[in-house]
């Protein structure tokens, strides 16, 4: 299997998140990770540039919101 990567840009106006096969899969488990019933509102995960993201790519935060 090839390694996860995965890219963050954007602008004022849209977000692109680009990733290849692996990245895709690895992004969807940290998704359902946040739904586990066990995990608490508030619960999130940052993704930054040249550690879990490609170099370049702007940050990312996953936030569990149980207002929404």
């Amino acid at each position: 299997m090839d390694e996860p990567r995965i890219k963050v840009y954007g602008s004022a106006t849209e977000i692109t998140v680009a990733a290849n096969a692996a990245g895709l899969r690895a992004l969807a488990e940290r998704l359902l990770g946040l739904a586990d019933p066990e995990l608490r509102d508030g619960y999130h995960e940052h993704l930054e540039s040249g550690i879990n993201l490609e170099d370049g790519s702007i940050s990312l935060i996953l936030a569990r919101d149980e207002r929404l």
